[in-house]
């Protein structure tokens, strides 16, 4: 079946937003009188929702639960601080633009982001990439973030496509379980927040170092498939 939808992820695919993200943390955290965790820390952190990175940052651990009190406080902290800054330091990975512009007419195109509308239409208006985009979930949009394949089966929905008709591209496991599980195919980046993770072991059935490969792939996948 021909791809006709290509939906991508947004920070560590299309944007290195870790930069600013980091800032805002260690605002937050600096606010609060804690110790601030720094840009390295942080990137491994991001890709789950604005409420798991505050969680990991106010008990430095991939899966800690803070007093409820003190996460209300960090949130409300950090999203004052990122909202104030959302680009600054981040910027688009190269060849993105060209990407998108070849991509732009042959095929629907969604952003699919955990990240919180909130961030993400002003991040996308700041890089003017929202033009680009025919649907965009946010991580606040549904009920449920990637890698729970609510987001993407909803967005074969909105465009009455067949989930096998239809390609995620990012950069995490949550990009790739997700599509796995919504029966899309999946195509992940080499840079951005994995963490390290073998996305091909995961199911992904491509890994590029540059979206700039993206294009090729595409048109041969749906000659050939």
């Amino acid at each position: 079946m021909s791809i006709k939808l290509v939906a991508f992820d947004l920070d560590g695919t299309l944007i290195d937003t870790a930069p600013d993200i980091a800032r805002a943390v260690d605002r937050m955290m600096h606010e609060l009188g804690l110790p601030m965790p720094g840009a390295e820390q942080v990137r491994r952190w991001v890709g789950d929702g604005a409420t798991r990175l505050i969680k990991r940052a106010l008990t430095g651990s991939e899966a800690g639960e803070p007093e409820p009190a003190l996460l209300e406080r960090g949130l409300d902290l950090f999203r004052h601080a990122y909202a104030e800054h959302v680009y600054v330091d981040s910027r688009l990975y190269p060849g993105t633009r060209e990407a998108l512009d070849s991509l732009q007419g042959r095929y629907r195109l969604a952003c699919i982001t955990n990240k919180p509308a909130q961030f993400t239409s002003p991040l996308l208006k700041a890089v003017q990439l929202e033009g680009y985009f025919d649907l965009v979930l946010s991580g606040d949009t549904l009920a449920a973030l990637k890698p729970d394949p609510l987001p993407l089966r909803h967005a074969a929905q909105h465009f009455r496509l067949a989930p096998a008709a239809c390609c995620m591209v990012g950069d995490s496991r949550n990009d790739v379980l997700a599509a796995r599980a919504a029966g899309f195919r999946a195509v992940a980046l080499s840079h951005g927040y994995h963490q390290g993770e073998d996305l091909l072991a995961l199911g992904a059935e491509a890994l590029f170092d540059s979206i700039a490969q993206l294009p090729a792939w595409l048109a041969g996948a749906t000659e050939t498939r």
